[in-house]
């Protein structure tokens, strides 16, 4: 009667590998008063676990040497002491990178298994879709007619943001890592076009590509792509500032900053950083919209996935060099959906 989860076991001072992963066996708990046990099925990996990784400052507690790493997962009780979940219940729950995690509840959601597949729980039907939905509503405050800019646009944040956007009668421009993820993104998205983020050209690409300007830059990735997109953005255009991957791990040298605050004043732009966890109060208006054009077929979705816990670390290191296709998750145990 044993579990496994993959701990942190040294902090990485630049890019990680996997010496910063550990693999462990330990005792599976049992429920006290209160709680359940559950199995996990699938685990979420996510870019802002890298921030985790780290001990400097930020909006959360980082993960502590020789603890699980954190994580989204959808799993099954599979024991229970606890009365609001019952042993075949299928939640969505932060066990991190374990096979089998303990809950007394907080902050962990029944999922019916009737809606869509589990999987979407931790993808577009859950923190990024609804990342992707209050971005460009709430926070770009998108309006039909303009003209967008969305980087990673076919990851999970942002290929949602896309469709949304088209949806929205909006002109949409993608962002993306190669030629294979632009086609993508243009053929099963409805970007109007996809530039490779590589490009060596692609301040002028974008000019090209908006020869008007960009209203809105959804933001999540920084770097090359915002340096080009800056130039490009008119006066009084808005960013929507989601995350930074490009930096995470100092792969990419930052702009300078006159670059950057000069665009900022000489542009007059609006730029608003947000954390999805400050606006769950916006996920039963996402979910009404979205859950219905999932189901439908009218939004479309790509997953990654690993198999195996043992897979997670390799499956995130890849995530974080871009080399995911939509979101990307670890089967960790047996769907029964």
């Amino acid at each position: 009667m044993t579990y496994r989860r993959i701990v942190l076991a040294a902090r990485p001072d630049a890019a990680p590998g996997p010496e910063h992963f550990r693999l462990e066996t330990a005792p599976l708990p049992m429920p006290g008063e209160g709680q359940f046990l559950a199995r996990t099925i699938w685990l979420s990996l996510d870019p802002y676990m890298r921030g985790r990784m780290s001990a400097a400052k930020s909006y959360a507690k980082p993960v502590e040497i020789g603890e699980t790493m954190q994580g989204g997962c959808v799993a099954d009780v599979i024991a229970s002491r606890h009365p609001g979940f019952a042993v075949g219940d299928v939640v969505l729950a932060p066990m991190g990178w374990a096979s089998h995690g303990l809950s007394d509840g907080v902050g962990v959601v029944k999922l019916d298994p009737s809606i869509a597949p589990l999987s979407t729980a931790l993808g577009v039907l859950g923190m990024p879709g609804l990342t992707a939905w209050v971005g460009l509503n709430d926070i770009a405050a998108a309006h039909p007619g303009e003209t967008i800019v969305v980087s990673a646009a076919t990851g999970a944040v942002g290929s949602l943001v896309g469709q949304l956007a088209k949806r929205k009668g909006m002109k949409v421009i993608g962002l993306a890592g190669g030629a294979e993820k632009c086609a993508y993104a243009m053929a099963e998205l409805g970007y109007d076009i996809c530039l490779d983020h590589r490009a060596e050209n692609l301040t002028a690409l974008i000019a090209d590509a908006a020869p008007q300007g960009i209203d809105i830059y959804f933001e999540n990735v920084a770097g090359k792509s915002l340096e080009a997109t800056l130039p490009n953005l008119k006066t009084h255009a808005r960013i929507a500032l989601c995350g930074m991957i490009a930096w995470y791990s100092g792969a990419e040298n930052p702009p300078p900053a006159p670059l950057i605050w000069g665009a900022i004043l000489r542009q007059r732009l609006s730029v608003r950083g947000f954390i999805i966890f400050d606006h769950y109060d916006r996920l039963p208006d996402f979910l009404a919209e979205v859950a219905p054009l999932v189901q439908s077929g009218a939004i479309t979705y790509r997953e990654s996935i690993a198999e195996g816990l043992e897979n997670a670390p390799a499956a995130f290191l890849s995530l974080l060099r871009g080399g995911n296709f939509g979101k990307q998750l670890v089967r960790v145990g047996p769907d029964p959906a």
